[in-house]
């Protein structure tokens, strides 16, 4: 299985990051915080030049599956999803929920939540990729 799951959008960066915002809250996750990373660069007179921020997301009820299974993997929590721009792309991404608790336990439990994780994050960014006219944007696995 791919690591990364990555779609690439024709909107821009700042709307692909609105529309993120409100895909979060259809789907029945919560924003919990916002990290402008590009921003911090910058700030720190360190050039970047493209954009990126990441968005920590949750959805409480899974959250507390996960912490049920193993108290310790309070660590890999909150879920995030990147938007970013590279080589003048908007791409939106996330490491799959399902490769990253498969690496930190083996309780079988636990992958019945992770893959539900998995499953509406990537229905979160097919919908902020998706185009103005439906079309959607490109999702790929990437590792």
């Amino acid at each position: 299985m791919q690591s990364f799951l990555i779609a690439e959008t024709d909107k821009s960066f700042e709307v692909a990051c609105t529309d993120l915002q409100s895909a979060v809250v259809t789907h029945h996750f919560g924003l919990m915080a916002v990290h402008d990373l590009g921003e911090t660069l910058r700030v720190k007179n360190i050039s970047f030049h493209e954009n990126c921020r990441v968005f920590e997301v949750c959805n409480p009820q899974q959250a507390a599956k996960v912490l049920g299974f193993d108290m310790s993997l309070n660590m890999a929590l909150p879920c995030r999803i990147s938007v970013y721009t590279e080589t003048g792309h908007t791409r939106i991404g996330m490491i799959r929920p399902v490769v990253l608790l498969s690496a930190l336990s083996d309780h079988k439990g636990l992958m019945d939540v992770a893959q539900e994780v998995e499953a509406s994050l990537a229905g979160i960014i097919e919908a902020a990729a998706a185009s103005v006219s439906g079309s959607g944007g490109s999702c790929s696995g990437e590792s």
